[in-house]
C-alpha cells in the first residue's frame, strides 16, 4: 500500500461520514484562494479532534497554530453553551482568513483569534487567570512544540487533554542524528514527557492523504 491508497481510504471515510460540510469546505477553498499552504488537519483528524473535545466535556480549549481556521471550526463545534476557544497565530494573513472562515461558520462569538507569536501570548494567557483549558491542540511550528506543550501543562488543570499534532515525521523521529530541527523537536518532545510524572501520554501513527505521520495524545495528571 502506498499514500495514493491512504488517500483514496481517506476520501472515502470523509465522503461516507460526511466529515467535510459547507461551512469546512468554504474554509478549505478560501485557504487556499488566499495562498496559505495546505497543512491544515485532514477531515478524519478533524472530526476526531471534535469527538475528543465532546467526550471530554470541553468548555475551555486553546489551540497553537491557526492557519485558515479549519481545526478550529472541529474543535468549536465541540464547545457547550458558554464555551470558548482561543486560538493563537502568527501569522497576520492567516488569522484574516480564520477569522472571516469562523465568522462564515457562525462561530465568531465563541471564537478569540490572536495573533502574534505563540511565545509571547502564551504568558500572557496565563497573567490573565484565565480558567484553565480542558483541552490544547498544538499544531504550530514543530521545533518549538516542546515549549508549546510545557505552557500547554501550566494552562491546564488535572484531567485536560493535550494533543500534539506531526510528531512522528514520516518515521523520522526515531533518528536520533537528524539535523530537522522538526524531527529535534518531536523527539525533544518525548524526551520531555517522559520526565515529566504530570502527565501520563501516548503517541498514535497515522497514515492517509497527508502522508505518514502521527499525533502525540496526554493526559494532565498534576501540577
Amino acid at each position: 500500500m502506498n499514500e495514493s491508497h491512504w488517500t483514496a481510504v481517506d476520501e472515502y471515510i470523509t465522503e461516507t461520514l460526511g466529515l467535510n460540510d459547507e461551512p469546512l469546505e468554504h474554509a478549505l477553498r478560501t485557504s487556499a484562494e488566499a495562498g496559505l499552504p495546505l497543512i491544515h488537519v485532514s477531515p478524519p483528524l478533524g472530526r476526531f479532534l471534535q469527538l475528543l473535545a465532546q467526550t471530554c466535556g470541553a468548555r475551555n480549549i486553546l489551540e497553537i497554530g491557526t492557519l485558515g481556521g479549519y481545526s478550529s471550526i472541529c474543535l468549536a463545534r465541540a464547545l457547550p453553551a458558554g464555551g470558548r476557544l482561543i486560538t493563537l497565530e502568527a501569522v497576520a494573513k492567516h488569522a484574516e482568513v480564520a477569522r472571516a472562515n469562523l465568522a462564515h461558520a457562525g462561530l465568531a462569538a465563541i471564537v478569540e483569534v490572536r495573533c502574534g507569536q505563540a511565545l509571547e501570548l502564551l504568558p500572557q494567557l496565563a497573567a490573565e487567570k484565565l480558567p484553565p483549558f480542558d483541552l490544547t491542540f498544538i499544531d504550530a511550528d514543530k521545533a518549538s512544540t516542546p515549549d508549546y506543550f510545557s505552557w500547554a501543562i501550566e494552562l491546564s488543570r488535572p484531567g485536560s487533554l493535550i494533543v500534539a499534532d506531526n510528531v512522528v515525521r514520516r518515521g523520522a523521529l526515531i533518528d536520533s542524528a537528524s539535523e530537522d530541527s522538526a524531527v529535534r523537536g518531536a523527539r525533544r518532545l518525548h524526551e520531555q514527557i517522559a520526565a515529566d510524572p504530570r502527565v501520563l501520554a501516548t503517541t498514535i501513527q497515522t497514515v492517509g492523504g497527508k502522508g505518514y505521520d502521527g499525533f502525540t495524545l496526554a493526559l494532565v495528571t498534576g501540577r
